[in-house]
């Protein structure tokens, strides 16, 4: 919400020396997050003044529409001659009005400006546009055409309100009533303990049987609906310039009158308004909710198929608006055109102002992708209290701007409601800061908020309309404790029970975190959000289980509504977007939840707040909730050791993705099998399976390896990019955490060096694991060391591997005949399981 200062006077008598930077500090400690202070105009200086356009002539030759001007700008050049200026724009005539800078003036962003030679002519200054005046976006497209009223040679600055600060405030979600200079002005009058002049206290006329029919199907959707009529409006009627800067320094466009006038009361009272042109308008008003396929075409000219639980507003025919949203183009406001002599211009107006259910309005929004001031003032909050009195200033505006007459009839139908009650004991607010305010101190805060408050040692407190997010004492405690301020709150650290540190399983997480990280890796956190599209950029199967998904009701994005069942999509998107971004060599792991959901669903029972739950109640909550099993991934692509003057680097490929699965294993003390596997987005020839063994039976935990040519151009990754996943809570059921000292032999090792000729399609891994259990015992470490092929020497499709095998015995020096005999067993295995044959 962009709050002028100048508009926030209004309502506040500030101290004239203070800044928005003083307000600033002053919200800020109120709780309101006012993220910038903008100065408008700070380096804009004079002479800049009105002119009246003399003469135009049309310069030829160019390139571009060029046209030499004579303006009158009075006595403001001192010699009160005619200032000669070359200006491109094209929608000023003779006798316009206009924004003149003369020379030795300077514009926003340091322009200065000086007389100076241009196409053929000297201009002594410059015509100005609203864009070059740093006031925005005007709708005009060109030079700033003033009312013919203006005086000529008048100080443009003030006339323009172009010196003034805007606070840009981030208002919460629960924080409605501050999307309006009203409750700003409110929450600005309680920071400096100011009167507030609020601008909603209006003399508004009540109800009666002569205001145009309405008739509200919904209550519980549309709970207050006011509709006012003012005819007669003035074709030609423009937004003065006062109304119109307003409207630019909180961030809207001028458009026309009598749009103009609703979206400055929506911003001034918070309270969004609709002005209908009442010629289009077919019979009575209506609010029900939407048939199933009724189509609705809105102002921004999309036509929109409506679901049976958008609430729309009707006439006649059908739609005309979408309740608190956006209205229709069929009954749009039809500003003049002055080529047609005010033909089809709105002179007749029905002004709406009503108070939608938020819940509602957002759902209609969101599902339509069609967010609005309106929707993002209902969705938070709006006082229904201030419906009338929105109208009212409505047609106050409209009678003063465009000569209007408004009708004597006014339209209100209310739904029954009470305001909201709530009982708390006036120590509350004590309790919960730790701190003693006092009675009076509570009831005085609450009070300045709006509360009407009764009682002695427990407060009845009746909640302002204005403040629907106050339901319960917390909120009452709440806002005596930030108006107290937060800054006075005494800071006091917990102190931690002995022997409560991190869970085994914490402590696992960090050690896998901090052994990747010192392997190289990069931690790379990303939204547990994806959509079900990726899973056929990564090549899964159909009836792969990691399809199975758990759908968001209320995503973030529409575009990713359902929560990730593997971390590889995250991560492979922050992969292809850092390596766009000049980063090519790259190695990223993440740790973190996977959603997978049960076979039955089940409905999630609401947990008592007024009491720690129940271990049955707890047990039911996580019965419907979904899987949600931790795994480790792991990415990598580029250069995994950098080239330079020690030699060649190289490359990171699948090998690399195995070892960090190793890691991993290693940290979770889990024994890690390894073979070759297929899964989705691995390329087959370079895919590695990942296995545990739980009760006796081989589960897979996860694949390594490089990534499938078809996957990385779907994506957009780097070539030859690698990738792992492993079910981490698999990994920690079966590894063994407690701390092994190493055993340390003082006899020395034995090495003896095999080299086996097995078939080429053979894993390496099988011939390793019989080496191993058949060397036995004394065995200390096995390593592959070599793998050569060569038709013409070992046969076609035949291939040598060479094992370095390491023997060693804890209590005395192996014999070269025990070590043989070692290796020989270990051969003899090889041989009768994977068919090895001894080379040479």
């Amino acid at each position: 919400m962009r709050v002028p200062l100048s508009w926030l006077r209004e309502y506040v008598d500030l101290p004239a020396t203070e800044t928005g930077r003083d307000v600033q500090a002053k919200l800020i400690s109120a709780g309101l997050e006012v993220e910038t202070v903008e100065h408008l105009g700070a380096d804009l200086k004079g002479p800049l003044v009105v002119g009246q356009v003399l003469t135009i002539e049309e310069l030829e030759g160019f390139k571009k529409p060029i046209r030499f001007c004579t303006v009158d700008v009075g006595r403001a050049n001192g010699t009160g001659e005619p200032q000669e200026i070359v200006c491109g724009a094209r929608n000023f005539s003779v006798g316009d009005k206009v924004v003149v800078v003369l020379p030795g003036a300077t514009l926003p962003g340091g322009f200065s400006i000086s007389a100076r030679k241009t196409y053929g002519k000297v201009s002594h200054g410059m015509i100005c546009s609203s864009d070059e005046l740093g006031m925005g976006d005007d709708g005009s497209h060109g030079i700033i055409v003033l009312p013919p009223e203006t005086e000529v040679g008048k100080d443009a600055v003030e006339l323009l309100e172009l010196v003034d600060e805007v606070l840009d405030i981030a208002v919460t979600a629960n924080r409605g009533d501050c999307l309006s200079i009203r409750g700003v002005a409110r929450e600005t009058a309680i920071a400096y303990g100011l009167p507030l002049r609020d601008p909603a206290l209006l003399d508004v006329p009540g109800p009666n049987a002569f205001g145009y029919p309405v008739k509200v199907s919904d209550p519980a959707g549309c709970d207050r609906f006011t509709a006012r009529t003012v005819t007669g409006l003035s074709p030609e009627a423009r937004s003065p310039i006062w109304l119109q800067r307003r409207l630019q320094k909180v961030g809207m466009r001028p458009i026309s009158l009598a749009v103009d006038v609703t979206n400055y009361v929506m911003m001034e009272l918070g309270q969004p308004l609709h002005a209908y042109d009442r010629h289009q308008v077919q019979g009575a008003i209506g609010v029900r909710r939407a048939q199933e396929g009724e189509k609705i075409v809105t102002l921004d000219g999309v036509e929109r198929k409506l679901h049976a639980e958008d609430l729309v507003i009707t006439d006649d025919r059908g739609p005309i608006g979408l309740a608190g949203v956006m209205g229709g183009a069929d009954t749009e406001i039809a500003d003049h055109d002055p080529s047609e002599e005010g033909a089809g211009a709105t002179t007749d107006v029905i002004i709406e102002a009503a108070h939608f259910d938020q819940v509602s309005v957002a759902r209609t929004a969101r599902r339509h992708k069609l967010s609005s001031e309106a929707s993002r003032r209902f969705e938070r909050g709006v006082d229904p209290q201030a419906a009338a009195a929105a109208a009212q200033r409505t047609v106050d505006l409209l009678v003063l701007l465009a000569g209007g007459t408004a009708e004597a009839g006014v339209t209100e139908v209310v739904a029954p409601g009470a305001p909201h009650t709530i009982t708390m004991a006036a120590d509350h607010p004590d309790k919960v800061a730790g701190v003693t305010y006092g009675r009076e101190t509570v009831v005085r805060r609450l009070q300045e908020v709006g509360c009407d408050v009764y009682g002695q040692d427990e407060l009845i407190v009746t909640v302002p309309s204005w403040r629907p997010d106050l339901t319960d004492p917390n909120d009452l405690a709440e806002e005596v404790i930030r108006l107290e301020g937060y800054e006075n709150l005494p800071s006091t650290l917990p102190r931690p029970p002995a022997g409560r540190g991190l869970t085994a399983r914490q402590r696992l997480h960090r050690r896998i975190g901090r052994a990747l990280a010192g392997a190289g890796y990069v931690e790379a956190l990303n939204y547990p959000f994806v959509s079900e599209q990726v899973f056929d950029q990564l090549g899964l199967e159909a009836d792969d289980p990691a399809r199975r998904v758990v759908k968001l009701v209320n995503p973030l994005s529409d575009e990713e509504p359902a929560l990730r069942t593997s971390l590889l999509p995250g991560l492979l998107a922050a992969l292809r977007r850092n390596d766009g971004r000049g980063s090519h060599d790259l190695a990223l792991f993440e740790t973190g939840l996977v959603f997978q959901p049960r076979d039955a669903a089940k409905v999630a029972v609401n947990l008592p707040v007024d009491r720690r739950p129940s271990p049955d109640d707890i047990a039911a909550l996580n019965a419907a909730l979904p899987d949600q099993p931790r795994h480790v991934a792991v990415v990598l692509a580029g250069a995994r050791e950098q080239a330079g003057w020690w030699g060649k680097g190289r490359p990171a490929d699948w090998a690399d993705a195995v070892e960090a699965a190793r890691t991993v294993a290693r940290e979770a003390g889990a024994e890690l099998g390894i073979r070759k596997g297929q899964y989705g987005p691995w390329h087959p020839g370079r895919c590695a399976e990942l296995t545990v063994t739980v009760d006796g039976a081989e589960r897979v935990v996860g694949h390594a390896g490089e990534l499938h040519p078809r996957v990385l151009k779907t994506l957009g990754l780097p070539a030859r990019s690698c990738a792992v996943e492993l079910d981490l809570d698999a990994l920690e059921r079966v590894g063994d955490t407690v701390p092994q000292a190493p055993s340390i032999s003082t006899f020395p090792v034995a090495t003896q060096d095999v080299a086996l000729v097995v078939d080429a399609y053979v894993p390496a891994a099988d011939v390793e694991a019989a080496l191993r259990e058949g060397a036995g015992e004394l065995l200390e470490s096995i390593r592959l060391f070599d793998v050569y092929e060569n038709a013409e020497q070992l046969g076609e499709g035949r291939k040598s591997l060479a094992y370095a095998l390491r023997f060693r015995a804890n209590d005395r020096t192996l014999t070269v005949d025990e070590a043989s005999a070692a290796r020989e067993a270990a051969v003899a295995l090889a041989t009768d399981r994977t068919g090895a044959v001894l080379r040479g």
